[in-house]
């Protein structure tokens, strides 16, 4: 009975600091909620820029795709927290080298969806565009990429999650965000902003999933037809 008591104990002071926390620092929450997701954006945005140009530049000149994978690949393996100390005598510490680092780190798997997307796209689709008196650009964005779109896609998916976990670092280095919240705790051994900053980041991975999903079901309803 005693440990029941003393476990509920612990629980109702867990849940009164997390209660006293969001009422006291709720706009200190907010804001890193913010940089979270701003950071994630536009990570996410330069990734996939990044990643689509230089899946096209594999996809159509085959001599440069073994060397660009291989390259994003290691750095795939290098962990997050690695590459932003690596960053930081070049860029020094703030908002740039975490972005550097995080685009780096999501560009694998948008390259190489891309490449699986546009090396999928039928012979005979390319051979009829040529045929209708195309060019090469309008191919590329009529048939090309539209086919390739779906894999592209489930890609920036991938690296959406990777990026809103890894975002967590970037406070290690100044840049801010729900890591912030994370490392305090750990630094302050609190367990209420352990777990505040930890579902924090849950839920918008979860969120991302979400939007992208949705996104996926818009621009291709025809994959859902049915279902």
């Amino acid at each position: 009975m005693q440990s029941v008591k003393a476990g509920f104990s612990l629980g109702s002071s867990l849940w009164e600091q997390i209660t006293n926390y969001f009422t006291t620092d709720i706009g200190a929450y907010l804001f890193s909620v913010k940089e979270h997701i701003a950071i994630s954006v536009l990570a996410l945005g330069g990734s996939a820029l990044f990643g689509i140009i230089l899946g096209y530049l594999c996809a159509e000149r085959k001599k440069y795709e073994k060397w660009i994978v291989t390259i994003f690949q290691v750095l795939r393996i290098i962990p997050s927290l690695a590459i932003l100390f690596l960053l930081i005598p070049l860029m020094g510490t703030g908002f740039q080298p975490a972005m550097t680092a995080l685009i780096l780190l999501a560009i694998p798997p948008i390259l190489m969806n891309t490449v699986a997307g546009l090396e999928e796209v039928p012979a005979f689709m390319l051979e009829t565009a040529y045929a209708m008196g195309m060019s090469d650009w309008q191919v590329l964005w009529k048939v090309k990429l539209p086919l390739a779109a779906p894999l592209i896609l489930t890609g920036i998916k991938t690296a959406a999650i990777e990026i809103v976990a890894s975002a967590t670092l970037a406070a290690k280095i100044g840049a801010g965000g729900l890591g912030s919240i994370i490392f305090t705790g750990l630094g302050l051994n609190r367990i209420d902003l352990l777990l505040i900053g930890g579902i924090s980041v849950a839920v918008l991975s979860i969120a991302s999933t979400l939007i992208l999903d949705g996104a996926e079901r818009y621009l291709f309803k025809y994959k859902f037809t049915g279902k």
